[in-house]
């Protein structure tokens, strides 16, 4: 199956309405946003990214994943989110606790993710979160293409990393990302 680009603003039913905002405000300053961002409509059991690039084909180089981060510190919450290569993982436990100045960090779970940014699982993005939260991109993600949630599980955006990049509030950071894991070899001891 092929996805179906069209451009993302003129197709508001395709986004959570706190990620058109974004994208809106964002095209004010950056007019080649409104050709740009694309957004294609998917079934919500594809929306994992795996399922996804399956599905679709394409390259799993070009989907960011957004990960929704929480430490504390003296009592106080400290969240930020984490977008980084789908071939990659965010490095929890250096960069992202360095930055967040806390001793313990982890992923927000699921329920409290979905409740806290108002998308759906499957579908979190950098875009239209809440705008306290600093957001975090590892420098791979500004080189090509980006495939990033639309805060709803029925479609995908797709945009330059380097315009993901340019929305307000987000930081490139160094080192964000670590690569995978390699899958293990069957009948071979770790």
């Amino acid at each position: 199956m092929t996805p179906h680009w069209v451009p993302a603003l003129d197709n508001p039913r395709l986004l959570a309405p706190t990620v058109y905002t974004a994208i809106s405000s964002l095209a004010r300053t950056h007019p080649e946003a409104e050709s740009d961002i694309l957004v294609a409509e998917l079934d919500p059991e594809l929306a994992d990214t795996s399922a996804m690039t399956e599905a679709w084909g394409t390259d799993l180089h070009d989907s960011v994943n957004c990960v929704i981060v929480a430490g504390r510190r003296d009592g106080v919450e400290r969240i930020a989110a984490c977008c980084v290569r789908a071939t990659t993982r965010a490095n929890i436990n250096h960069t992202v606790k360095r930055r967040l100045d806390v001793r313990k960090c982890s992923f927000l779970h699921m329920e409290a993710a979905v409740e806290r940014t108002g998308m759906e699982y499957g579908g979190i993005t950098p875009l239209g979160l809440d705008p306290s939260w600093p957001i975090w991109l590892d420098p791979l993600v500004t080189d090509g293409p980006a495939i990033i949630g639309s805060g709803l599980r029925i479609s995908k955006i797709k945009l330059p990393g380097s315009l993901l990049a340019a929305f307000p509030g987000i930081d490139i950071v160094p080192d964000l990302a670590v690569a995978q894991d390699p899958p293990p070899v069957p009948g071979q001891d770790r």
